[in-house]
């Protein structure tokens, strides 16, 4: 089996995270919070083991970038790019938004590790 990948939060993805996890803190407890951020960092831990699986961000496929990924846990979005052995996670979105402009916006933006 070879090796894996490293996955990186970038500066937006963790900004995201946050802000999902005050919102649900205060709207529904700490507990939910706690849960939630132990349900999504587990689900991204396993792109170090595959992220090719995951399918391609419709949004952009549809004006043809295929570069990015996603995983979903619903609600939300988890959007990333593999760059080498590098798994950048892009954001954490709640999927019930209208997203093709912030996620265009992101997969455009150059990540602090490039």
């Amino acid at each position: 089996m070879g090796e894996g990948f490293e996955v990186f939060w970038s500066p937006s993805a963790i900004r995201d995270l946050d802000d999902i996890l005050d919102y649900v803190a205060t709207s529904r407890g700490a507990d939910a919070a706690e849960r939630l951020y132990s349900s999504i960092v587990q689900r991204v831990s396993t792109l170090s083991r595959g992220p090719n699986r995951a399918r391609v961000v419709p949004e952009l496929k549809d004006v043809g970038i295929r570069d990015y990924r996603e995983l979903i846990l619903a609600p939300y979005r988890i959007p990333f790019r593999l760059s080498g052995k590098v798994v950048a996670v892009l954001g954490v979105f709640d999927g019930r938004r209208e997203l093709s402009e912030l996620l265009l916006k992101r997969a455009l933006d150059p990540l602090p590790f490039e």
